[in-house]
C-alpha cells in the first residue's frame, strides 16, 4: 500500500488491570492490527523497534519487510482467542522433535547429530524434566507422556507475546528443543539455525547447494532471528 503518514511515534500508558502499554501512532492516529486491535506492547524498546520499521518505509509501505509488526499483529489478533490450538502446535514440536530422529548413515553425519543434539536433549531433560526419546530412521516413536506434560506446562508460562515467537521459532526449526533453547537463550538464531540444519549442511558438503535452496534458507533465519529480537525486546 502507499504510505499515507508522515510522522510515527510510541505513546504509553498504564492502566491497573492491563499494565503498562506502548502503543505505535502515525500522525498521531493508534496503529491497528488487521483485526482492528490497537497495536500496543507491553514494551518500550519492543514498540519502539516496531515504530523504526515504520519510519524505514518508503513511499510504498511494504509489510513484509517488518517482522516486528507481524509478530505483534500476530500476538494481539490471534494468540489471546486462540492460545490454546497454539499451545497444541507447539507441543507438536516436541512430540516429533527433530533432534530425536537420527541417521545411521553415513557415520559421519551419525556422530555430527550426537555431538551436537544429545547435549541439547540432556539440558531439556535437566531444565524441564522432559526426556525425550531418540529412534533410527523416519518411523515415528512416541514420547513419554510425562515428558509431553512437563513441557506443555513449560509453553503455557509464556504470554501471548513470547508464545508467538515460540510458535515461530519451533514452525522454523522444527524442534521445540531448539526453540525453548532459543527463547531461553540456551542458543543464539544462528546457533538453533545451525542445529537444525545439520541434515542439509551435511548433503550440501557433499553435492553443493541448490540456489533456490539457498535462498529459502536465508529467508528462514531472517525470520528466526527476528523471532529472537522481538523476544529479547520484550524483557
Amino acid at each position: 500500500m502507499k504510505r499515507f503518514y508522515k510522522e510515527v511515534a510510541v505513546v504509553s500508558s498504564a492502566s491497573p488491570v492491563h499494565g503498562e502499554a506502548h502503543a505505535v501512532t502515525l500522525d498521531g492516529k493508534p496503529v491497528k492490527t488487521p483485526g482492528r486491535s490497537t497495536l500496543a506492547v507491553p514494551s518500550r524498546a519492543l514498540a519502539e523497534a516496531i515504530a523504526d520499521e515504520w519510519r524505514r518505509q518508503g513511499e510504498t509501505v511494504l509489510l513484509e519487510s517488518m517482522p516486528l509488526t507481524k509478530l505483534a499483529n500476530t500476538a494481539l489478533d490471534r494468540a489471546p482467542a486462540h492460545r490454546q490450538a497454539l499451545v497444541e502446535q507447539v507441543i507438536c514440536y516436541g512430540r516429533s522433535d527433530l533432534l530425536c530422529y537420527r541417521a545411521d548413515q553415513p557415520e559421519k553425519l551419525a556422530a555430527r547429530q550426537e555431538a551436537v543434539w544429545n547435549q541439547l536433549l540432556e539440558w531439556l531433560s535437566e531444565t524441564y524434566r522432559a526426556r525425550l526419546s531418540t529412534c533410527h530412521g523416519i518411523g515415528f516413536v512416541e514420547q513419554p507422556p510425562e515428558s509431553l506434560i512437563a513441557l506443555e506446562q513449560a509453553v503455557w508460562k509464556y504470554d501471548a507475546f513470547a508464545l508467538t515467537a515460540l510458535h515461530t521459532m519451533a514452525s522454523i526449526l522444527g524442534s521445540l528443543t531448539l526453540a525453548l533453547a532459543l527463547i531461553e537463550q540456551r542458543l543464539c538464531a544462528s546457533e538453533a539455525f545451525a542445529a537444525s540444519q545439520l541434515d542439509e549442511d551435511f548433503q550440501a558438503e557433499k553435492w553443493g547447494r541448490d540456489a533456490e535452496a539457498e535462498k529459502r534458507r536465508k529467508l528462514l533465519l531472517s525470520e528466526l532471528e527476528a523471532a529472537e529480537r522481538f523476544v529479547r525486546l520484550l524483557e
